[in-house]
C-alpha cells in the first residue's frame, strides 16, 4: 500500500520529536531504534526509509531543539532591550531545568558528544549548531567589538549549559532553585557590562 508524500514526512517529524527527547533524556546509548520505532508503533525496518543511521537521526535531532524556540519566544515578547534578562531567566528557569526531555541539548548531550571522536559527524554538527546558536545570543550582548560580544555568548552559553546540568543533580528543590537563581543573577551581571 502506498502513503502519500505527505505521510512519510509526518512520520518523518514524528520519529523525529520522539527522537529528540528521547536522546536529551536517555543519551545516545539509551536509544535504541528498534525501540524507539515500536514506541511509535512503527517497523525497525521502516526507520531506514528515513534515516541512513542513527549517527544521522542524532544529528538532525539537535536541530529539533524545543529549548530554543522557547527562547525566541522569551526574546521576542521581551521589552527592548530586556532580550538578554529574558534570555537568561529563560533558560535557567525551574521549568527548562525540570524538562530535561525538552530542555537544551547542550545541556544535555555535550558531555557524550565529547567521548566521541573529534572529526565524528554528530560532533561536528553539534559544535556548528552551537556556533549559530552562540553568534545569535551575541546580538544581545554588550560589547565594543563583534569579537568581545561572541566571546561573552560563549562563555555565557557553556556557563549556563553547565548551570543547568549541575542543577539537574540537586535533589533538594529550594536548593536546586536557589542555585538558578543565584546564577541567573550571576550571568546577568557578568554579560551585562
Amino acid at each position: 500500500m502506498r502513503y502519500p508524500a505527505e505521510h512519510k514526512q509526518e512520520t518523518r517529524k514524528r520519529i523525529l520529536r520522539a527522537a529528540a527527547r528521547r536522546l536529551r533524556s536517555r543519551g545516545s546509548e539509551g536509544t535504541g531504534i528498534a525501540d524507539l520505532m515500536r514506541d511509535l508503533r512503527l517497523t525497525h525496518g521502516g526507520f531506514y526509509r528515513h534515516f541512513g543511521s542513527k549517527e544521522d537521526l542524532l544529528i538532525e535531532a539537535f536541530e529539533q531543539d524545543e529549548m530554543h524556540n522557547r527562547l525566541r519566544t522569551a526574546i521576542k515578547n521581551a521589552r527592548p532591550g530586556g532580550e538578554l534578562k529574558a534570555l537568561i531567566d529563560t533558560y535557567l528557569s525551574a521549568e527548562h531545568c525540570d524538562d530535561i526531555g525538552g530542555g537544551c541539548p547542550v545541556a544535555a548531550l555535550s558531555t557524550e558528544l565529547a567521548r566521541r571522536p573529534p572529526n565524528s559527524r554528530a560532533r561536528l554538527a553539534f559544535e556548528r549548531i552551537l556556533k549559530e546558536r552562540t553568534s545569535k545570543i551575541a546580538t544581545f550582548i554588550p560589547g565594543a567589538t563583534k569579537e568581545e560580544r561572541e566571546a561573552k555568548a560563549r562563555m555565557l552559553m557553556s556557563g549556563m549549559s553547565g548551570t543547568l546540568t549541575v542543577a539537574r543533580v540537586i535533589t533538594d528543590e529550594q536548593k536546586k532553585r536557589r542555585f538558578l537563581d543565584g546564577a541567573r543573577k550571576f550571568y546577568f551581571d557578568s554579560v551585562s557590562r
